[in-house]
């Protein structure tokens, strides 16, 4: 698309010709001054507000789009930015340039620059314009009773519930670092309560699309008559306008300045931590004035340090609300067991530890370092017991493998880490094999030990990590897990 640029307005014309520019061309991008006696579109606005869109995202005609910019309603930002010779991506943040190409572009009738980074969200490029809203927000009506949860939260969870409710109201950053199975979601719903009581529009985001199917139910239980966004690819909700939205942080490059409080779940987690442009997504979609909340179990080595320093407001919950220690990993050398391996055996040890379990009826869940090892592994288990399954990124039945685990069908789940969070199963041992492979950082260990021992009705499960040599990760693992449990009895939150 090409402008043209009048009286400190931006007009878009059908055919280019010289006095046309594409928006990127245009240093400064005028505003006009909103008409309070417009009559805007009620629809448009909920389409627009607190969003970053293109034309083709938005089911209204260029010319109602267009007069409501002129009355000051709608604001237009180029798509592609330049700063000296360095190009960047406005959505994404990319600044990579084998991120960027050149097609033959009908709309401007130039070779334009586009952005491959984002591009299955839609195209990109130097004549792009995208959209939002400059006019007032929708209205929200608040029902009388905001949540109706009546749960009790543990002291742990309490401390921590009230330190996000501060966070929120006072427009903070805050990290709750809390271990696996303490109960993050629910030490969240007071300072939900307070945003939505305050008029605050809020976000959920967390790196995958799992955890806000698992979300979405809870919440909308929880605060029955609040409209509730969930976000993901392919979901039917991404054009509703609501107070409290859930989405993956991919479903955050649509937004710009939208939320006063941004909740970041498992904010260690792939592909957050190694996507520049989702973390980029996050600051984005916030307002300038608006608090930032961090969850994790297995916060990165940098975040710690600046926990210990001083320099990051946080809270530990140390300890799961049944008010028993986390299991403690044991390791236990195995040998050179991808040799054995490739001679279609396990080490004996590994063998009687999984045996063990199979003649007990107990459920454990087998973490292998890379799918052709696991595959390996397949066949000799099976020979062990019958309905042992194996799960992978890419397997398409794993969602309906997880649901028979859970309905005890299975008694053997060997997983790679796809399975390292995000699951509860009531009552599993856990043992890694081959635990000093590169892939089982710090993080993945302490999640993988996370699986066991979560139920109130079965809180210890054993984890053993197998090895062929122990690493520094093993050990930093076992450390954090030792020091939380020292840190909840401590404080009285562990029997």
């Amino acid at each position: 698309m090409r402008f043209t640029l009048k009286n400190q307005q931006l007009t878009p014309v059908k055919f280019p010709h010289e006095e046309s520019f594409r928006i990127s061309q245009i240093p400064f991008i005028p505003q006009p001054q909103l008409n309070p006696n417009f009559p805007y579109n009620k629809d448009l606005q909920q389409h627009l507000t607190g969003k970053q869109l293109l034309l083709d995202d938005i089911p209204f005609p260029l010319n109602e789009i267009h007069t409501h910019y002129e009355n000051g309603y709608i604001t237009y930002r180029p798509g592609i930015q330049y700063n000296g010779k360095k190009t960047c991506c406005t959505r994404c943040g990319n600044k990579d340039p084998q991120w960027f190409s050149t097609y033959p572009c009908k709309r401007c009738g130039e070779t334009c620059f586009y952005c491959r980074h984002c591009i299955m969200m839609g195209r990109i490029s130097e004549c792009t314009p995208l959209l939002g809203w400059n006019g007032p927000v929708p209205d929200t009506a608040l029902p009388q009773k905001i949540m109706v949860w009546e749960g009790r939260l543990s002291k742990g969870q309490h401390v921590a519930s009230d330190h996000v409710v501060n966070a929120i109201q006072q427009n903070k950053e805050h990290l709750v670092w809390a271990v696996c199975g303490a109960g993050k979601t629910e030490v969240l719903f007071a300072g939900i309560e307070a945003a939505l009581a305050a008029l605050k529009r809020i976000c959920i985001a967390t790196p995958r699309t799992d955890v806000v199917l698992e979300l979405t139910p809870r919440l909308k239980a929880a605060f029955p008559e609040i409209t509730i966004a969930s976000l993901y690819g392919g979901s039917g909700d991404r054009h509703l306008f609501a107070p409290l939205t859930i989405a993956t942080t991919h479903q955050l490059l649509r937004f710009y300045h939208a939320f006063d409080a941004i909740i970041l779940d498992e904010v260690d987690a792939f592909p957050y931590t190694v996507e520049e442009s989702l973390q980029y997504a996050a600051i984005q979609a916030r307002k300038p004035n608006s608090s930032m909340i961090y969850l994790t179990a297995t916060p990165n080595q940098k975040w710690q340090r600046e926990c210990r320093t001083g320099k990051r407001a946080f809270t530990t919950i140390p300890a799961r609300f049944h008010r028993h220690p986390l299991p403690v990993p044991e390791f236990i050398w195995c040998g050179n067991w991808q040799k054995q391996l490739h001679k279609n055996k396990l080490p004996p040890n590994v063998f009687k530890w999984i045996k063990d379990r199979t003649d007990s009826n107990k459920q454990a869940l087998l973490f292998f370092p890379h799918i052709p090892l696991m595959e390996k592994a397949l066949p000799i288990l099976r020979r062990l017991a019958p309905n042992t399954e194996a799960v992978h990124a890419e397997d398409p039945g794993r969602k309906e493998k997880v649901q028979k685990m859970r309905a005890k069908e299975i008694s053997l789940l060997l997983t790679t880490t796809i399975l390292e969070r995000g699951v509860t199963f009531p009552n599993i041992d856990v043992a890694v094999i081959g635990a000093e492979d590169d892939i089982f950082t710090e993080s993945a260990l302490v999640q993988i030990a996370g699986r066991a021992g979560r139920s109130k009705d079965h809180p210890e499960g054993v984890v053993t990590f197998f090895h062929y040599g122990k690493t520094n990760e093993m050990l930093k693992a076992k450390k954090q897990i030792d020091g939380m449990n020292r840190e909840g009895v401590k404080r009285g939150l562990i029997d």
